[in-house]
């Protein structure tokens, strides 16, 4: 357990959407990226010690927030292994607490190197920095300095049962705060919004920053209650994990072997709705023979059925024929796909259903109560996968500026995204993305707000193992000239400077 001294925490960093397994129905990122992440937090806090004056001050400690959906509780398997438990099931039974003990259980155990590193950065002396000599200079020689490293967890969609009160919710908390080096206070659920965390919220508030995880904003996977379970469990459990486990059990001794392996990527796919999008375009480039992919597109349809017949699924089902479950019937299966622009109409309708009409958050940070007071600088959010800055206002008062900035702090794991130049071919690239946040209080950073870092790491051919069969539909360089069409001959885009060396050039304001 982290230290429980309640003194100034400066610098904050956020991370979300780990999305760590029990490995029955998904890979989680390298635990490289844990040993990644904690030299680069003690780079950050280094950093963070040098001041506006072009001193070093070693910052006294930093506050580290994991945004929601770090443990996935959803994928896996295990929930289809009995018949009578099910995320929407009574989430305070015995059997619905010993479904998810179980399964949170095993996340750990199964990334246990990784949540292992994640502690030590917690660890009396995980993180440390150079102490400062008389000149204001790192001292070499010196014993380092240790940063105390304060860590929340905030729970999002794949998480929420951690949110739930209880005995058995405070024993499963426990241990996971124990494992993991949490500060979130014994005994008290995890916060969803930041107003339930008090330490939490008062260091958000020093900061002038607000997060939460964003599901809030997205109608399948939050429907008013966060103690209480959404469309996208529904569509991640009977759905997605059903098809690969059906698959890999009834049909892959009749499939090229590429396409079982390449199946076994379903679930990241993002957005996960272009699911069905991207298996048309796997079929395409693996099968050979018609019969196979009717095969495997009829048990996706079947399943698809299947799911849309759910209580949990029809109880949401109303007279609107815009709603969200009859927008479901049209844009899953396979069956009642439109024959043209099939991926770009399923985006442009979640896009709409969330409200925003794009895949961006950041329209819903401009709603937040933060944000319109002009309280918080900077709104951030998870969920979505997809890591921004996005610029919100610069607002004038008082002979001061106030920057306003929405931030998505983006995922660790691997993402399939369709590609832009030919969507109609459904094709999708995979990388593994990591991004992190850090935030910066008066002169630390020489006086920077914050910094945001965001890696992607492409992938070997061996590692999605998918050989392309067909000639494609389109010529993708039919059109394009052999050479740029113009030539810039014009200076670079960056001149070099001709201000003398120490002299800081400075706009009047």
């Amino acid at each position: 357990m982290a230290p429980t001294d309640q003194g100034l925490v400066e610098m904050f960093v956020i991370i979300s959407d780990l999305h760590l397994t029990d490995g029955s129905a998904g890979a989680t990122i390298s635990p490289g990226a844990f040993s990644l992440f904690a030299e680069r937090l003690s780079e950050l806090a280094t950093s963070a010690g040098w001041r506006l004056d072009g001193r070093y001050r070693p910052i006294d400690g930093l506050e580290l927030l994991l945004l929601g959906d770090v443990l996935d509780v959803i994928r896996s398997s295990q929930w289809l292994a009995q018949d009578r438990v099910r995320p929407w099931s009574n989430p305070h039974s015995p059997e619905f607490v010993d479904v998810v003990s179980r399964i949170t259980s095993d996340i750990l155990r199964h990334n246990d190197e990784a949540v292992s590193l994640l502690r030590g950065v917690s660890a009396q002396g995980g993180i440390t920095v150079p102490a400062a000599d008389r000149m204001g200079r790192p001292a070499p020689g010196s014993p380092p300095v240790p940063v105390q490293v304060r860590t929340y967890y905030m729970v999002g969609n794949h998480d929420w049962m951690f949110h739930l009160r209880g005995g058995g919710y405070d024993l499963l908390r426990q241990a996971i705060a124990r494992q993991m080096g949490l500060a979130n206070a014994p005994g008290e659920p995890f916060a969803h919004d930041p107003a339930e965390c008090d330490p939490l919220y008062q260091s958000m508030r020093r900061h002038r920053l607000f997060a939460r995880h964003g599901d809030v904003y997205d109608p399948f996977n939050f429907e008013g209650d966060r103690d209480a379970s959404s469309l996208g469990d529904a569509l991640v459990v009977e759905l997605v994990t059903r098809f690969s486990a059906t698959v890999e059990a009834e049909l892959a001794a009749e499939l090229p072997p590429q396409l079982v392996l390449g199946l076994r990527e379903i679930d990241n796919v993002r957005p996960v709705l272009l699911v069905p999008v991207w298996i048309d375009g796997l079929l395409e480039r693996t099968c050979s023979f018609t019969s196979q992919r009717k095969m495997v597109e009829r048990t996706w349809d079947r399943l698809a059925d299947e799911f849309l017949s759910l209580p949990l699924v029809r109880q949401r089902d109303t007279w609107n024929p815009n709603d969200l479950v009859d927008g479901l019937q049209r844009v899953l299966k396979f069956s009642k796909r439109l024959p043209t622009r099939w991926a770009s109409a399923i985006v442009t309708w979640l896009s709409q259903q969330c409200g925003c009409g794009e895949s961006s958050y950041f329209r819903h940070a401009l709603a937040e109560q933060d944000f319109r007071n002009r309280r918080a600088k900077h709104i951030v959010f998870g969920h979505t996968h997809q890591a921004e800055c996005v610029p919100l206002d610069a607002s004038y008062a008082e002979a001061s500026v106030l920057d306003q900035v929405y931030f998505n702090s983006g995922t660790w794991r691997r993402v399939h995204r369709q590609t832009a130049l030919a969507p109609a071919e459904h094709e999708f690239i995979a990388s593994d993305v990591m991004t992190y946040l850090a935030f910066f209080q008066g002169d630390e950073r020489g006086g920077r707000p914050y910094e945001s870092w965001s890696g992607t790491l492409g992938l070997a051919p061996s590692c999605v193992p998918i050989h392309r069969i067909d000639a494609g539909r389109t010529s993708h360089a039919t059109r394009q000239p052999l050479s740029a069409p113009i030539v810039h001959t014009h200076a670079p885009h960056f001149a070099p400077s001709t201000v003398g060396a120490g002299i800081v050039p400075r706009r009047r304001v």
